[in-house]
């Protein structure tokens, strides 16, 4: 993002050639993308997550994905498989004696044996101070399912230690590009968390901007500029359908789903200067809620549903602000800098997350929302698109890294990072999902 760029001229640019993206400059396929732990935090939790019994292929170790997964959510340092002693695979096999001399607060052990109706996984996650098992399932899955049955059983580790919900058997969603210069076929694609598992969604040779899931995760908003101009779909995951949902004159873009997925926040400039509306979805009645000569965009929920944060350059330059419902008033939320935008409120209320310009460039922060004291929370400058994981620990954007689009995240607190780079090419754009609708 160019130093002086105003957010008019970026809106206005946005228009005509879809903003950021025709920067791509390289093919990106639908190529898994790979995590790279960039920093890890000095408070994890040691853990010691044995090979499983009967796991050891490359698609079936359920145990190094889980160990995966906890590492990069810097809450968990797990302990490297060559400084085991030995390879329990149940609790009654555990000399607790052994892994506390290494340090180890809790050990996950566990099997997999194959049998007419799949793979059945056993694991028992242990107290290793304390000497017993604190969390004992048994699940059934197929073999084309074994890394979905790891993120369920990364979920309930996570939430057995920490008491927050696991986040890893969420997905996310983001942009790709192919080509250079006039000649670049976009992508959206969905991924899991973890970056496996990628599907197309879908390919255009026009841009693709701001996807953003439904509440059940079933569904993904998006801005398409198929039509040489941009307008905002709907389409379901699974089966691929879609609705046109706006083809205004002007700008059509960020779209934001309600908390309870009856509308749908927006930036159009159909009535001029691009401003918040919202379009309730049973009947695609619009609704305008900002009247200013400024420009206004980017809205995000919170979480009650009750207000809306937006961008605005009504200060100047670009700042955040909250809309209230209740009262049709908005009220400036950050004053930090001369550029703080594309706010994303936490789950729980506390905090807002943006993009902010500092001294370095422009790099992901929090904001506490009480005290108004903000944090910035990378160590890149060039990042853009915050998304928050639905347990709200981590946060995930997109930044550069060797001259192309990588997604990175990092925990809320700053401690630990890593990176989703693919295969090729460059990603933009991520947005991380809901919980499954059918996890609990």
């Amino acid at each position: 993002m160019p130093e002086n760029l105003p957010l008019r001229s970026a809106y206005l640019a946005h228009a005509a050639v879809a903003l950021a993206l025709v920067l791509f400059a390289s093919m990106a396929r639908a190529d898994d993308l790979t995590i790279e732990i960039t920093r890890g935090s000095d408070s994890a939790t040691p853990i010691g997550v044995v090979p499983f019994q009967g796991s050891d292929s490359l698609s079936g170790d359920v145990a190094r994905i889980v160990q995966d997964d906890l590492a990069r959510s810097g809450y968990f340092d797990p302990l490297a498989r060559d400084a085991m002693f030995a390879r329990p695979h149940s609790a009654d096999d555990v000399a607790f004696g052994d892994w506390r001399s290494l340090d180890v607060r809790y050990l996950l052990v566990g099997r997999r044996e194959q049998n007419a109706d799949g793979n059945a996984i056993r694991y028992d996650l242990l107290d290793v101070s304390g000497g017993r098992p604190i969390l004992q399932e048994s699940i059934t899955v197929g073999s084309d399912h074994l890394r979905g049955a790891a993120h369920r059983i990364s979920d309930a580790v996570f939430e057995a230690i920490t008491d927050i919900r696991g986040a890893f058997s969420t997905r996310i969603a983001y942009v790709t590009a192919q080509g250079v210069g006039d000649n670049i076929d976009y992508g959206l694609y969905v991924a899991d968390a973890d970056g496996h598992n990628s599907q197309s969604v879908l390919t255009s040779n026009e841009p693709i901007l701001s996807p953003a899931w439904s509440p059940d995760g079933k569904k993904l908003a998006y801005v398409s500029f198929e039509n040489e101009r941009p307008s905002i779909y709907v389409q379901q995951v699974s089966s691929g359908e879609r609705i046109r949902l706006t083809d205004f004159d002007g700008i059509n873009g960020a779209p934001a789903w309600s908390p309870d997925g009856r509308r749908m926040a927006m930036s159009l400039s159909r009535d001029g200067q691009p401003e918040i509306y919202l379009m309730n979805l049973a009947d695609r009645e619009i609704q305008r809620l900002t009247h200013n000569a400024s420009i206004d965009t980017e809205p995000s929920w919170a979480p009650d549903g009750r207000s809306l944060v937006f961008t605005s350059d009504r200060s100047g330059g670009p700042q955040l602000y909250r809309y209230s419902l209740d009262s049709g008033q908005a009220e400036r939320l950050t004053f930090t800098g001369q550029y703080n935008a594309r706010g994303r409120i936490g789950p729980y209320s506390e905090q807002v997350f943006m993009v902010h310009r500092s001294k370095q460039g422009y790099q992901v922060a929090r904001q506490d929302l009480e005290s108004g004291r903000l944090v910035v929370l990378s160590d890149s400058t060039q990042d853009e698109s915050p998304s928050i994981a639905p347990n709200g620990t981590m946060l995930l954007f997109a930044t550069q890294q060797g001259g192309k689009g990588v997604l990175s995240a990092v925990s809320v607190d700053g401690r630990a990072s890593f990176r989703l780079p693919a295969a090729s090419g460059d990603v933009r754009e991520p947005a991380w999902s809901p919980f499954p609708s059918s996890g609990r």
